[in-house]
């Protein structure tokens, strides 16, 4: 089982050239956009770039963590020129799927209702996450509906994996790994599985289940298994330390996440206190399963792009392997085990009828 789980092994390696800092403005006119946001480049605290017409501040280290979706990085503002729209008569934006709310913040949803956040929250949409977010009635539910931006609505119809077929994928899997924890946690990152076409959705799909089925046995260990490296996955070099103890960053969940950086980074990202509390990944499957999406879509790990790029733009199942660990088993370093993860995902596209694709290996 994988022990290479990477957002920064050494986190004062700082990739590319510093960024500028855009000036503050205290007039009118928006500030000028910083350089664009990089899904390669490195971030340090202070750091700042644009995106999406907005220049965003890094609080501290950040890699592959997309602005306005991770709590690693501060609104500083519209840039570019652009204007705010004119506020409706409650004054709350539209809420933004995948954009970082803070709790107190208040949005409009697309039924004409508006909400308030309970505790931080990536975005979560207000009607199905009801413990980040509650009803507010300042506004009477008179704004009009606004609508999304993404061209890809967040699972319409449910996850492409029916109960059935996950069942069928996992005949002996711990009950810990319940189906309706992987579909709660979709809604944390509703680009997985739900980009591109159906074939490639479902490809993703079985990609993921596929690299989770190798991690933890075919669903059954919850654990890492292996006590002995326990207290080896604290880096007491890091600012904020080991709060929850040494042994406590074992790997845990369906991607068997370890580590206190990693811990501290899925957590900040995920609105969740992972860096106190590491237990929550074993004690909630809704948790464990969104530890392992925020893995996949966001980490490249010991690879050069995040598992959930590698699938929808087409590099094949070998990448995914490459940014899990890679850098233990690809390029002819464990052969066996990358063939274990190859053989279940081509059992898992069969469950799914599709087609696995080009590039298996790495």
């Amino acid at each position: 089982m994988s022990r290479f789980r990477v957002v920064a092994a050494i986190a004062t390696i700082v990739v590319g050239a510093a960024l500028t800092v855009a000036v503050a403005t205290t007039t009118a006119s928006a500030a000028a956009c910083a350089t664009a946001w990089s899904s390669s480049a490195t971030y340090t605290g202070g750091q700042t770039a644009s995106y999406n017409g907005r220049n965003w501040s890094a609080k501290w280290w950040t890699q592959n963590e997309t602005p306005g979706t991770a709590q690693v990085w501060a609104d500083q503002g519209v840039c570019g020129g652009s204007t705010t729209p004119p506020p409706t008569s409650c004054n709350h934006p539209a809420w933004v799927q995948g954009q970082f709310y803070a709790a107190g913040s208040i949005v409009r949803y697309t039924d004409g209702k508006s909400y308030i956040a309970e505790h931080d929250n990536p975005g979560y949409d207000p009607t199905v996450s009801t413990w980040y977010w509650d009803p507010y009635t300042g506004c009477g539910g008179t704004t009009p509906p606004t609508t999304t931006t993404t061209s890809n609505p967040p699972h319409p119809g449910g996850f492409v994996v029916s109960e059935a077929q996950f069942n069928q994928m996992y005949p002996n899997r711990n009950p810990f790994y319940t189906y309706r924890g992987l579909t709660a946690a979709l809604s944390a990152y509703p680009g997985f599985a739900n980009t591109g076409s159906d074939t490639v959705k479902k490809q993703e799909a079985a990609a993921f289940l596929a690299n989770v089925n190798h991690e933890t046995g075919g669903l059954v260990h919850i654990v890492e298994q292996n006590q002995a490296n326990y207290p080896h996955y604290c880096d007491a070099s890091q600012p904020y330390g080991c709060p929850a103890g040494q042994a406590a960053y074992y790997g845990r969940g369906p991607i068997q996440l370890s580590w206190n950086f990693n811990y501290k980074a899925a957590g900040d990202a995920l609105g969740l206190p992972l860096l106190t509390n590491p237990w929550l990944v074993q004690q909630d499957a809704s948790v464990a399963w969104r530890t392992g999406l925020w893995y996949w879509n966001t980490q490249n790990g010991p690879g050069t792009m995040t598992p959930h790029n590698a699938m929808v733009d087409g590099h094949g199942f070998g990448q995914t392997i490459r940014s899990i660990n890679g850098a233990l088993e690809c390029d002819g370093r464990n052969p066996a085990q990358v063939q274990s993860r190859v053989n279940a995902y081509q059992r898992f596209v069969g469950i799914l009828g599709v087609p696995a694709g080009n590039n298996l290996s790495c």
